[in-house]
């Protein structure tokens, strides 16, 4: 199973210093080059804990496990025109290649999991992904609770505060 994940969960857990997190939990993921520019102007804008991700980034750094893709089919290219005029390039770049090649989108943005829902595109988002360390063993629910708080803190719109009543 291939994971694209957009700004937005990638900005939560780089905020609280978690990004290894979902190295752990996928091994690795994809993002689109439109979501490597986004993260780009992040750091010009002054979003300091993107420091230091080029070196995660493949083919930036040979070993990085967050490997850069690219829409690139004649299918792939109209739909992103057709989702440009309702979101932002990362998200509907996301939402393309999640669509076309049947891979996981992983999003915080309302917008696009709506258009998530509309393509059948599988979708998560950053409280999936903690609930899912929890489930795996690699953290406990107490962390993954603090890392909750962390994000929010940070100005992440969490849909919960407490992450105990998902889990099953």
């Amino acid at each position: 199973m291939s994971i694209i994940v957009n700004t937005t969960v990638l900005s939560n857990f780089a905020a609280i210093v978690q990004l290894d997190l979902l190295r752990r939990l996928y091994g690795h993921i994809y993002i689109p080059t439109e979501v490597y520019q986004e993260i780009r102007v992040g750091l010009e804008e002054g979003y300091r804990f993107y420091q230091g991700i080029d070196r995660l980034i493949h083919p930036l750094a040979e070993e990085g496990w967050i490997r850069l893709i690219g829409v690139s089919e004649e299918d792939e290219l109209r739909l992103f025109d057709e989702l440009l005029q309702r979101l932002h390039q990362g998200e509907a770049a996301c939402l393309v290649i999640a669509h076309h090649r049947d891979w996981v989108l992983l999003t915080d943005d309302l917008a696009a999991r709506r258009e998530a829902d509309r393509l059948g595109v599988r979708k998560s988002g950053s409280v999936g992904c903690l609930v899912l360390s929890v489930e795996r063993g690699l953290c406990t629910l107490e962390e993954a609770n603090r890392w909750l708080s962390e994000m929010i803190a940070q100005d992440y719109r969490s849909p919960v505060t407490d992450l105990t009543p998902l889990l099953g």
